[in-house]
């Protein structure tokens, strides 16, 4: 894999020592250059978990991805610096007060110390601590991380429960299940209607279907022509047709 290309693709320099804000950093720079994206989806592209597929739609074709696409290729780069890293099964939770199933999401604890988490869409922008009680003040909210029963964990963002994770550190390969059902259950979210996001500054710049929204506005996107080139200018992705609904 080239390693080199992954930095330049996200922007950053190779660190000169794996540390915490080194980390910082790159949690944020990677959320910047690489949007979060179910487009594959929309575009009829089956996706693929292999190390060198995901290189290729991220950094070659300069694509994003979903949680297991851009947690599991970040975890790649992050091992390569020097950092240890742990893929961690999530249940995301669904705003009934209960959360889904294991494997619903990935998520990575970085250092035994951090949750890093640039795949999750909205979350926040830098890592967040394991050890640290209370609220962490985030451009992307406040965020808390509170243990759960069977030493999970629960990730809050505004007062209002995200995700719930596990300890235990799992392969890639242990979510390919997970990836393919959200790609093909009826009812799965991603299915619903294309979306990519990205991180722009502080705040968020989004394309919901045809619904640009940044900065607190929306804006409708009424032609193809008009979507593609928001892909294009606002995320650098270029397609050749508008991913269906």
């Amino acid at each position: 894999m080239d390693f080199p290309a992954y930095l330049n693709r996200i922007g950053q320099p190779r660190p000169a020592v794996a540390d915490d804000a080194a980390l910082r950093e790159l949690s944020w720079a990677h959320q910047t250059a690489v949007p979060f994206e179910n487009l594959s989806i929309h575009l009829g592209e089956p996706i693929s978990l292999e190390p060198g597929d995901l290189f290729d739609k991220v950094v070659t074709r300069r694509r994003g991805g979903f949680c297991y696409e851009l947690n599991g290729l970040f975890a790649l780069l992050l091992e390569e610096l020097g950092y240890s890293v742990d893929r961690v099964a999530s249940r995301v939770h669904r705003g009934d007060g209960r959360f889904g199933p294991l494997f619903d999401h990935l998520a990575l604890i970085v250092d035994g110390r951090w949750v890093v988490d640039v795949g999750f869409g909205r979350h926040s922008s830098y890592p967040l601590r394991l050890d640290t009680p209370g609220e962490q003040a985030d451009p992307g909210g406040r965020f808390a991380v509170i243990p759960a029963d069977d030493g999970d964990l629960d990730i809050y963002r505004d007062g209002e429960p995200q995700y719930r994770l596990e300890r235990r550190a799992r392969p890639l390969t242990d979510f390919e299940p997970a990836c393919w059902w959200q790609q093909t259950w009826p009812e799965s979210n991603f299915r619903r209607k294309p979306v990519c996001s990205r991180l722009d500054g502080d705040s968020r710049i989004t394309l919901s279907g045809r619904s640009l929204l940044r900065d607190g506005t929306e804006t409708a996107l009424g032609s193809d022509a008009e979507v593609l080139a928001a892909y294009k200018s606002h995320f650098g992705i270029e397609l050749d047709r508008v991913p269906a609904l």
